[in-house]
């Protein structure tokens, strides 16, 4: 009785194995091949082109820039011959930005704004986008020590903002009142003045705010000038040659 079993047993496990391996392979390997082809334009137009430029590393934060090589400590560029670049909303919704006058702002201060914003959206949906990134190197020369003795060990990031730039943006399914109140907080974190906009709010040129105004008004003369025709009926008025006397002084 124990060898029946064991006999139909092996004959069921022979019944389930596979009949042979070559059909399977001859079977598979047209499919491998067409997905391969399929795959290759996909994989082309996906490929990254060949670029000579540098991949950009560190974070908005702290760059990859060598520490040790001294920069100028420069100022905040203010454009005032009617450049708007930087004062409106491009990628979210509802951005900050700065209204009083152009300044440094250090990393650690702009980390604190970004940490009170996301503490106060905890839970919301949305995205943050920073517009500023701190590239400048500031050292300890001039601000901690004396006069002279070199230019100073590095001490920390910082960024230049100007005048009537946004700092921060904000895109999501989020209400408008709780982004007024999270950017309220982060500007009480950050130095100078913050207001809220909007996208599509006018943009500003220096602290000027193109609401009603246009570039070529802004740029127009402040100062009336004749017209031609009053200009050139108007009685010339007579020079006086040096070495020569007047008929008044006569």
């Amino acid at each position: 009785m124990k060898s029946v079993s064991t006999t139909a047993l092996l004959n069921a496990f022979q019944g389930l194995r596979l009949s042979g391996s070559s059909p399977l392979r001859q079977l598979r390997a047209p499919i491998q091949h067409a997905s391969r082809t399929v795959a290759a334009p996909s994989r082309l137009q996906n490929a990254r082109a060949f670029s000579t430029t540098a991949p950009v590393l560190g974070s908005w934060l702290e760059p990859s820039l060598d520490r040790r090589k001294k920069m100028a400590k420069g100022r905040p560029r203010v454009a005032t011959g009617g450049s708007t670049k930087g004062t409106t909303v491009i990628w979210g919704d509802y951005g900050l930005r700065m209204i009083d006058h152009h300044r440094r702002i250090s990393a650690k201060h702009l980390k604190m704004a970004e940490d009170t914003i996301k503490v106060r959206l905890r839970g919301e949906k949305y995205r943050l986008y920073k517009r500023k990134c701190c590239n400048v190197g500031v050292y300890v020369s001039g601000n901690e020590m004396r006069m002279g003795k070199g230019k100073g060990s590095f001490d920390h990031w910082a960024t230049r903002m100007a005048v009537s730039q946004v700092l921060f943006e904000i895109r999501g399914r989020i209400h408008e009142q709780i982004v007024r109140d999270a950017f309220r907080l982060a500007g009480n974190k950050l130095p100078g003045q913050w207001e809220f906009v909007k996208r599509g709010d006018a943009p500003m040129v220096g602290i000027t705010k193109l609401d009603g105004v246009t570039l070529e008004e802004l740029k127009r003369p402040r100062r009336q000038i004749a017209p031609a025709e009053l200009l050139e009926a108007s009685s010339p008025t007579t020079i006086t040659e040096a070495g020569s006397t007047s008929e008044s002084s006569r």
